[in-house]
């Protein structure tokens, strides 16, 4: 009797594939830098001889005209990505990304940059789900993996160097070289896409889910829109409240019609799957205490520590080598332990990280800070890759768009709800802490220092040596709230880890190469001939 013979699958990756994740990255890496880089060069913005006069409202505006847009079209340039083209739709917003990064950088006013940064997010929508589609295109689902870890790695690296760039460039050319170094390199980029890329789509695509369509952009900006008010002025506040409620309301009135709808954009019943809905969870946790924690870690190493913009920003470098180390490995982590064990490990060593910074003072080592950067930037490293993968391959290939608007958006709002929820918890308990040593002073400057450590410090400028007891009493409170903060992040990462033990599945789905995954294969070829 002939011994059986075990054949392997055939490979359905694209032959160029690791040039074209090459490409990706770079296109990738462009917008999540220039997500991080604006908050280095929002003090030379605000001054009118080197910059041009933004107010602190301008200033918020600038940033937030980018996030509202950006997160409002994410979910659906990702459905349409899968209908016109995937190529096409990044190739899209590479150009409008470079053509308002063009315009940013030449704004005369505060009302040109917060249009041209609105823009900006337009292309950056664009951008960020075409990426990790295409990904689960062009690579074999064995390989897929380590692909999307290398994917990660690039996320978490644009959001480290990203104020060591903008530092670097305002040290020696003026504040429009923030935006104007985008323009170089989404040539190449475009140049490069259009050469290697090959163009992929759903092959059945259906009608297009109007509604559906309409309703997620509506609840997303009016969600995110209340989420950053609510940061910025309080979540007391009826305007933030109200937006809030009425962007959820929107949203489930989304699924109510997505349940209903016989071609929708997004198929709710994908969420009973745990691959799909643990997934998102714990990435939307994940970001949620992340990137509150790195917002007020900007504020403690440049006021508090001292730290030039560019100094600042090459401490958090170990983020970016540990996320550049353990990304990319995380997918042989995952086949040997499985995703729910890599995943939990990544969540328990992000908790530690943040909860170690609610220890650290006024005077901690600051090799200490840089370790606890490292500890969290390897544990997202274990975190981001297994869970978009389980997020992916949750979705046949052609349908790889939708997987990816919604891995992109709940990563985008958890950092925005992360950002102004803990950002509100350290307003507060600094306010409350700093209120006794500025209750002397004329009401705007005690308004002034009670309303941030910036606030605080521009107030001890004015009054000279006088001042140096203000300032040393506002880093003693902004310490303290930081504590508070990060102890709420480190309980919010607590809380992915036991979202990973309790639905994430054990062992990923077996590989193999199904009918959608050769369709798809068949037409970016003949796309190539083409």
């Amino acid at each position: 009797m002939q011994p059986q013979t075990k054949t392997l699958p055939a490979d359905t990756g694209h032959p160029r594939r690791w040039a074209i994740l090459g490409v990706l990255v770079v296109s990738l890496l462009v917008v999540v830098l220039d997500n991080t880089v604006l908050n280095v060069a929002m003090r030379t913005i605000a001054d009118p001889v080197r910059g041009i006069g933004a107010s602190q409202a301008d200033l918020e505006w600038a940033i937030n005209s980018y996030t509202l847009v950006f997160v409002g079209l994410l979910f659906t340039f990702g459905v349409l990505g899968d209908r016109i083209g995937r190529r096409r739709m990044l190739t899209a917003g590479l150009v409008l990304f470079g053509l308002s990064s063009l315009a940013s950088a030449y704004a005369d006013s505060p009302t040109q940059l917060i249009w041209a940064r609105a823009l900006m997010g337009v292309g950056a929508a664009a951008i960020m789900p075409s990426t990790l589609s295409i990904i689960s295109n062009v690579f074999d689902p064995r390989e897929r993996a380590k692909a999307i870890g290398v994917w990660a790695g690039a996320v978490g690296l644009g959001v480290a160097i990203g104020p060591v760039v903008g530092g670097l460039l305002l040290e020696t050319y003026w504040w429009g070289s923030v935006f104007l170094i985008n323009v170089p390199i989404i040539v190449v980029g475009i140049v490069a896409v259009a050469l290697i890329v090959p163009e992929s789509r759903d092959p059945n695509p259906g009608r297009v889910d109007l509604g559906g369509v309409l309703l997620s952009i509506a609840g997303l900006v009016t969600l995110v829109y209340g989420i950053i008010d609510g940061g910025e002025h309080g979540f007391d506040r009826p305007r933030a409240l109200g937006s809030i409620l009425v962007g959820l309301a929107i949203l489930a009135a989304f699924v109510w019609f997505e349940r209903r709808s016989d071609h929708p954009s997004l198929d709710v019943r994908l969420f009973r799957d745990p691959r799909f809905s643990a997934a998102v969870g714990s990435v939307g946790l994940v970001f949620f205490a992340a990137l509150g924690t790195l917002f007020f870690l900007a504020f403690y190493l440049q006021l508090v520590r001292g730290y030039s913009p560019l100094q600042a920003g090459l401490l958090m470098t170990p983020f970016a080598a540990a996320q550049l180390i353990f990304a990319p490995r995380s997918a042989a982590m995952v086949k040997r332990y499985g995703p729910k064990a890599v995943c939990a490990v990544g969540m328990a060593l992000v908790t530690i990280g943040l909860a170690g910074f609610a220890f650290v003072g006024t005077v901690t080592p600051i090799w200490i800070v840089g370790a606890l950067a490292f500890v969290q930037g390897a544990g997202m490293a274990n975190v981001m890759p297994p869970a978009t993968e389980s997020i992916m391959s949750s979705l046949p290939r052609e349908r790889a768009g939708v997987g990816s608007a919604v891995s992109n958006t709940v990563r985008q709002v958890g950092g925005a709800l992360g950002v102004a929820v803990l950002g509100s918890v350290l307003a507060a308990v600094y306010r409350n802490g700093i209120g006794d040593s500025v209750s002397g002073l004329p009401v705007p400057a005690r308004d002034a220092a009670s309303e941030s450590i910036s606030g605080a410090y521009g107030v001890a400028e004015q009054a000279g040596s006088a001042g140096r007891g203000l300032i040393a009493a506002a880093n003693d409170s902004f310490v303290g709230a930081m504590h508070w903060a990060a102890a709420g992040s480190a309980f919010v990462a607590l809380l992915g880890i036991l979202v990973v033990l309790r639905w994430l599945p054990r062992r990923s789905a077996p590989h193999g190469p199904t009918e959608p995954a050769r369709a798809t294969r068949d037409e970016m070829e003949m796309a190539e001939r083409g």
